[in-house]
């Protein structure tokens, strides 16, 4: 089980702050992760709907799409980040 926590419009599309989910064995990674939330319904499909905008913190540091989750306690899916 592992604690997913969504941020700013992510968040807001989903329409929750977190969840803990059961992944498959088939999601490996950043990439596998997002594919897998789009097919959970169509909030989490809006949510993803441009997979590589989406930023991913693994235990709270910034990863790459294609890293690992297999150790995440905790995994972080927010949009990119804008100055001001």
């Amino acid at each position: 089980m592992v604690k997913l926590v969504y941020f700013a419009w992510v968040r807001e599309r989903i329409g929750k702050d977190e969840e803990e989910l059961d992944l498959p064995d088939t999601v490996k990674t950043g990439t596998d992760l997002i594919a897998h939330l789009t097919g959970l319904g169509e909030n989490y499909a809006e949510a993803f709907q441009f997979p590589k905008a989406i930023r991913i913190a693994i235990n709270q540091e910034h990863v790459d799409h294609h890293e690992p989750i297999s150790d995440a306690r905790e995994i972080g899916l927010f949009p990119p980040m804008t100055g001001g």
